[in-house]
């Protein structure tokens, strides 16, 4: 079937909603990752203007090869590369469908990256599960920015632990916040591994939507830079009964014996996870302003950026509607609900992970009082 996104045609030999995502034999193609695209296309191009010499991308797992073509089409010089002969063949074709220019290898990426081949300026590491397996090729051999999509959200937030800790040699937990814990998770796997190698990778978008994270790294080639990011690991521990969460910098962890505030000991501690910003605010604007109208996720990425570059640097968001049913209340309207940490002197905003996510400089005790109806 052809597929229409982005301004150009690709031919798919599959398409299947995300239930049934990695499911069969034929070339992979997920109709349910536009948004991603979207994004994708939308970040490079903000950041073309950030670093103008950045000229050629690599698709690492290229599969239809809709990545390529549509960085292609955008001005890229473009590589994918793939080791399933019938997904090379499949991008190839769809590269000379819209008329443009690229190279699809038949080989694993581990290999390419770590072969006598130029270095790429952005390389796109979107596999099915875990990004793990390609971060060391990739983050020790791009130039300047690597792109990275996990779909592999049960360990991440600690519903699969045990699989979490293999994977990112970390301890994950499953709290109120997964979606933030698995990215944050991610963040901290990827901020080490590209420090192993002397190299900071510092996340200048991230996001969370459906079943995958995504995040945007930019390389910093200094050693010092790369001790600075790893100086914002660290650990989050959050009660199960209050809800309360305190966190600490560092990759030794001193978790409370009881709660500060309940002095409960159903205490959870998570990490080392990443405690920095997750985006930078100027560049997610700008990334919304790059948005076209041939993007049929267009309104949808606009609304989740805006949000973003709004969002508070706080290491985890709360749910409105978990807390006022901790508290026996009825939830108020979102807006009036900030306004009431606001007006109480309180740093408050919404957060991308929900429609009920924020978060907050406020204490869950302080959130309850500010908020309390009159």
């Amino acid at each position: 079937m052809q597929i229409h996104e982005g301004g150009v045609d690709i031919d798919v030999a599959d398409s299947r909603d995300g239930a049934s995502e990695g499911a069969g034999d034929s070339v992979f193609f997920n109709p349910t990752q536009e948004l991603n695209r979207d994004v994708t296309v939308a970040t490079l191009r903000a950041y073309k203007e950030r670093e103008p010499r950045a000229e050629t991308y690599l698709d690492a797992m290229t599969a239809s090869g809709i990545r390529a073509v549509r960085a292609a089409a955008d001005g890229w010089r473009v590589t994918g590369a793939d080791i399933d002969s019938e997904a090379v063949e499949l991008a190839r074709s769809n590269i000379e469908r819209n008329g443009l220019e690229g190279e699809i290898l038949e080989q694993n990426v581990n290999e390419l990256l770590y072969g006598d081949r130029e270095v790429y300026d952005v390389v796109d590491v979107d596999p099915f599960g875990t990004p793990i397996p390609f971060a060391d090729a990739a983050l020790s051999n791009a130039r300047n920015m690597v792109c990275v999509t996990a779909t592999d959200t049960a360990p991440l937030c600690g519903a699969h632990q045990n699989s979490g800790i293999r994977k990112y040699s970390t301890l994950p937990q499953n709290t109120d916040f997964h979606a933030e814990m698995g990215l944050r998770v991610l963040l901290s796997a990827l901020i080490r591994t590209a420090a192993r190698y002397d190299i900071a990778a510092k996340p200048v978008l991230s996001h969370v939507s459906r079943h995958y994270a995504r995040t945007y790294l930019e390389l910093d080639h200094r050693a010092t830079s790369a001790d600075a990011l790893v100086e914002q690991l660290g650990y989050v521990h959050s009660c199960e009964d209050c809800l309360t969460r305190t966190h600490e910098f560092g990759l030794l962890s001193h978790p409370p014996e009881t709660c500060p505030h309940c002095d409960g000991n159903r205490l959870l501690s998570a990490g080392p996870i990443w405690l920095g910003p997750t985006a930078e605010s100027e560049f997610a604007r700008s990334v919304r302003s790059h948005l076209d109208d041939e993007m049929g996720t267009k309104k949808r990425a606009s609304r989740m950026l805006s949000t973003i570059a709004d969002e508070l640097d706080e290491p985890t968001h709360y749910d409105q509607h978990r807390l006022c049913k901790q508290w026996n209340r009825s939830a108020n309207a979102m807006d009036e609900f900030l306004s009431d940490l606001r007006d109480a002197g309180y740093e408050a905003s919404q957060a991308h992970y929900s429609g009920t996510a924020f978060k907050t400089d406020a204490s869950v005790a302080e959130m309850r009082e500010a908020t309390r109806p009159e």
